[in-house]
């Protein structure tokens, strides 16, 4: 056990190392490739017109993802009236989409609990 502890931390300073010599070099790449995104001069109105002009964006857009909803749900409404039609791979894909909502279900649970595992533990 000892052993393991000493290769993670090896592992955890070298990734240190690593980090500290080639992180700022990574940052200012990054800013470069990125700049026509920055708003200068950053000030704090700017950032806050901006965060509003995300909400009201996303606020706008409710409508026509509602409509978009609601045009997936006659789909499937309309799969269900007629799946004695329905073939294997129809199946398999919503079989694999009732899955993987499941699994982000169970994912969401365990984040909502500080990614603990609860059940009895004798």
């Amino acid at each position: 056990m000892a052993s393991k502890l000493y290769q993670l931390q090896s592992k955890a300073c070298q990734a240190t190392q690593f980090v500290t010599k080639h992180g700022s070099a990574y940052y200012k790449q990054l800013l470069e490739q990125n700049k026509q995104y920055i708003q200068d001069p950053p000030t704090i109105e700017k950032c806050s017109e901006l965060s509003k002009q995300l909400f009201y964006t996303r606020l706008a857009s409710i409508p026509h993802r509602n409509e978009a909803f609601w045009k997936e749900l006659d789909y499937v409404k309309n799969m269900w009236k007629n799946r004695k039609e329905l073939n294997v791979e129809h199946a398999g894909v919503a079989a694999l989409f009732g899955i993987e909502c499941f699994a982000w279900y169970c994912a969401g649970e365990i984040v909502g609990r500080g990614f603990t595992f609860t059940g009895y533990y004798p």
